[in-house]
C-alpha cells in the first residue's frame, strides 16, 4: 500500500463503520456494500464501479489486524503532524538537496568516488597481488 492511502484516505468511512468497530462489524458491512456495489449487480456503472474498489480496499485493510494496526497507526500520526507528504512535484534531486545525482557519491566518498581507473601510481596492468607485494615492501 501506498503512503498516501495511510494517511488520505479514510476507509472507515468508506465502510461506513466507527474506528472502533469489531472485525464481525467490519465482515458484515462489507458484505452488505460489495453485495449492492459490485459490477455484476450494477451493469457497467462507473461510479458504482468505482466505489465497489474503494470499499474492497478498504476491507482488505480493515479485516486484516496487522494492515489494520499499521493503518490507524500512520492515521494518528498524519493527524499530529509526524508524518508529512513531499511539497511539489518531488524528484530525485528534492530527496538530496537538488544538484546533480553524481554529487551523492561524491560526499559520500570524497571527490574521488566519480573517478575512474587507477590510483594515482597504479597501472590498469598491475594485479591486485602485486600492489599488496609492494605494499609490503614499502
Amino acid at each position: 500500500m501506498a503512503a498516501k492511502d495511510l494517511y488520505e484516505k479514510d476507509f472507515y468511512k468508506v465502510l461506513g463503520v466507527d474506528k472502533k468497530a469489531d472485525a464481525d462489524e467490519i465482515k458484515k458491512r462489507y458484505r452488505a456494500l460489495a453485495r449492492d456495489l459490485h459490477p455484476d449487480k450494477t451493469k457497467g456503472d462507473a461510479v458504482k464501479e468505482e466505489q465497489f474498489k474503494a470499499v474492497s480496499e478498504a476491507y482488505e485493510i480493515l479485516s486484516d489486524p496487522k494492515k489494520r494496526a499499521e493503518y490507524d497507526e500512520a492515521r494518528s500520526l498524519f493527524a499530529r503532524g509526524g508524518f508529512r507528504a513531499p511539497q511539489g512535484g518531488g524528484d530525485f534531486g528534492d530527496i538530496f538537496g537538488g544538484g546533480n545525482p553524481q554529487d551523492i557519491f561524491a560526499n559520500l566518498f570524497g571527490a574521488a568516488a566519480g573517478r575512474r581507473g587507477p590510483r594515482k601510481g597504479r597501472t590498469k596492468d598491475r594485479t591486485k597481488e602485486q600492489d599488496k607485494d609492494s605494499d609490503k615492501k614499502k
